[in-house]
């Protein structure tokens, strides 16, 4: 099932989450360290118990027993810190979005509040920052998305905020979720469809890639971008079907390859919810970036996240396209 993916092999993975024989660990998102770039750290979800922050070597910086917190995101405000949100289903029938700020020298995490996100129960999320403010989509099980600004989120004792701006939905359940810095075009993973573009502020979008069993094999999951330029770089989706990636080109969403984490040192990677996807340099291990999956087969131990070179694998799609008539 799916087209042909190259293999890549991870350089790191995460220490398992806590919650064992379990479906657990569910998505990370990652901050880069601009003064160190190997001293970054990914946050990832213990979806039964709460968020574990960790290093690239895999190491656990800290754990925040936050609860049933699913997906997660996170924005670099400069003065404001480094916020944190995560959706909040511990409630199934009222959604929430819970607030943090990491610490960037200890890599520890505090609670900085929550907001309410409506009626339904909390799935995805993703963020956005923006000229004036930065937001957050709360993508509900239902497929109901509500984008909120998020204010007040500063000084040395918060009290965030929110105001609704728009509220849309695609028509069956979602989760996967990435906004494109550059203009806030928004892309959202219907898990049986495929991949919705929402512009900037709109209520309506376009189904962009479909479940075709070629490039995407259901479920369509986590979500990541990579950006180039004004308009240009990659949009990468986690085809879950059949444990590959999708890699797509921007602004245009032609498929542009397919690859897949093998075994290795670290193990391969198998069934996965969420990824995240950091471009630049993180040191000698990730020198072109760091793409981070979940993995949901991760016998004998718990789930957990596998990091990959990013480098390793546009090297080996490029080779793949060279040869490929």
């Amino acid at each position: 099932m799916g087209d042909p993916a190259v293999s890549v092999t991870a350089s790191a993975e995460t220490v398992p989450v806590g919650t064992a024989n379990d479906d657990a660990a569910d998505d990370p998102a990652i901050w880069r360290n601009p003064d160190n770039p190997a001293g970054s750290f990914v946050v990832a979800t213990d979806k039964k118990a709460g968020l574990y922050v960790y290093n690239l070597r895999g190491e656990v910086m800290d754990f925040n027993a936050g609860g049933r917190l699913n997906n997660v995101d996170l924005l670099d405000l400069g003065a404001l810190g480094v916020v944190v949100a995560a959706s909040d289903r511990t409630d199934p029938a009222n959604s929430r979005v819970a607030l943090y700020r990491l610490d960037t020298a200890s890599g520890k995490l505090a609670g900085i509040g929550s907001i309410a996100s409506g009626a339904g129960e909390a799935y995805g999320l993703c963020m956005l920052a923006k000229a004036g403010g930065q937001s957050v989509f709360a993508v509900l099980k239902d497929g109901t998305i509500r984008e909120y600004a998020l204010n007040n989120l500063g000084g040395p004792d918060p009290k965030p905020t929110s105001t609704l701006l728009r509220e849309f939905s695609v028509p069956t359940q979602p989760e996967g979720c990435v906004a494109d810095p550059r203009d806030g075009t928004l892309y959202i993973g219907e898990e049986n469809a495929g991949i919705w573009r929402f512009a900037d502020g709109a209520t309506s979008g376009e189904l962009v890639a479909t479940i075709d069993n070629k490039q995407l094999v259901a479920d369509v999951e986590g979500l990541a971008i990579a950006i180039d330029g004004k308009d240009g770089g990659w949009l990468i989706a986690s085809s879950q079907g059949d444990n590959a990636y999708a890699r797509y080109s921007l602004p245009d969403m032609t498929p542009a390859g397919r690859f897949r984490i093998g075994a290795g040192q670290f193990g391969a990677t198998e069934e996965t919810d969420g990824i995240a996807l950091h471009t630049g340099s993180f040191g000698a291990r990730f020198p072109g970036g760091v793409f981070v999956a979940q993995d949901g087969k991760n016998e004998p131990a718990a789930q957990n996240f596998k990091l990959v070179s990013w480098q390793d694998v546009e090297k080996a799609l490029d080779t793949w396209t060279k040869s490929t008539p």
